[in-house]
This record gives structure tokens, sequence and C-alpha cells, in this order.
């Protein structure tokens, strides 16, 4: 992964602090989360990634955020325990952070800026928007909320051959 990525310091959703060097030789699907979304059944999809490609080498992490039409109003624990109930939810969840503004976490300032959105929009537009990271972290395709996590496997097997 590139130093920038390793570097980078977050905090579990129980408060333990973690680089992304922690998974380093893994491919990474970071997702900005919200348990009172349209989106939010994308959990399970998430989760069905999780499953069937973690002994391959794909981590997904997710973490909350509520931006986006105050969507994620809860604290760690609720959200951990939302998660964990409604979509059986085991992948890394991280503690809630900003996506976009002057407090956003600076994973998310770096990836906007390697995988630009729309139009080369900086900005992230909702919930449930997605970074799909090789092992190496040299490449990174950014995918809408709109799209399914399903809709992911193509891309993700061709990152773990």
């Amino acid at each position: 992964m590139s130093d920038a990525l390793l570097s980078i310091p977050c905090t579990t959703i129980t408060g333990e602090q973690k680089t992304l060097a922690d998974f380093d030789g893994k491919a990474l699907l970071v997702v900005n989360t919200a348990s009172k979304c349209g989106f939010t059944p994308q959990y399970k999809g998430l989760e069905a990634l999780w499953q069937r490609y973690r002994d391959k080498g794909l981590v997904v992490l997710g973490f909350p955020c509520n931006q986006f039409g105050k969507q994620e109003p809860g604290n760690e624990e609720a959200i951990s325990e939302f998660c964990e109930l409604n979509y059986g939810v085991t992948f890394p969840l991280f503690k809630k952070i900003d996506v976009n503004g002057a407090g956003a976490h600076p994973l998310f300032v770096n990836l906007k800026k390697r995988a630009p959105g729309l139009l080369g929009s900086q900005g992230i537009k909702w919930n449930f928007t997605k970074f799909l990271i090789n092992k190496d972290g040299s490449l990174i395709k950014r995918f809408a909320p709109t799209t399914k996590p399903e809709e992911l496997s193509a891309e993700i097997e061709a990152l773990l051959k």
C-alpha cells in the first residue's frame, strides 16, 4: 500500500487504534455507512462480500457518517448493535467520522483525491460511496452509493488474482 495510505490512523468502533498498515497485503473496500438511509440494506451485501472474499484477501471497512441527512445519529455502541442485530455485520467498523468538509477524516481526504467522483468532484455525495483499493494501494476505484455490493464481485475477483 502507498505510504500515504499506510500511515493514516483510524479508530475502530470499539476504540482500538489502527492504521491501514494493519491491512497491508489485503485489498480493501472502504465504505461510508449510515443506519437510517435508503441504502442501509447494503450492509447485508457488504457482509456477504466480506464472508465470500475475506479468506482470499479482501477486507471490508465501514466508516459510519452522519453528514448526509443526519442518517447516522447513534453513538458507536448503538451503531455496532444495529449493524450486528439487523445485518449480521462482522466486518470491521470504525468510529463515526466526517467524509466532507474541514473536519473530513484524512483517509477520505486521500481517497477522494485519488479517486474523484463524477466530473472530477472530490466531494462524497451520499452514504455508501465505496472505494476499492488493491493490495498495494496503487489502484483505487470509486463506486456510487447506487452501486450494490454484489455488483463489485468481478472487480474484487480481478484484484485478488
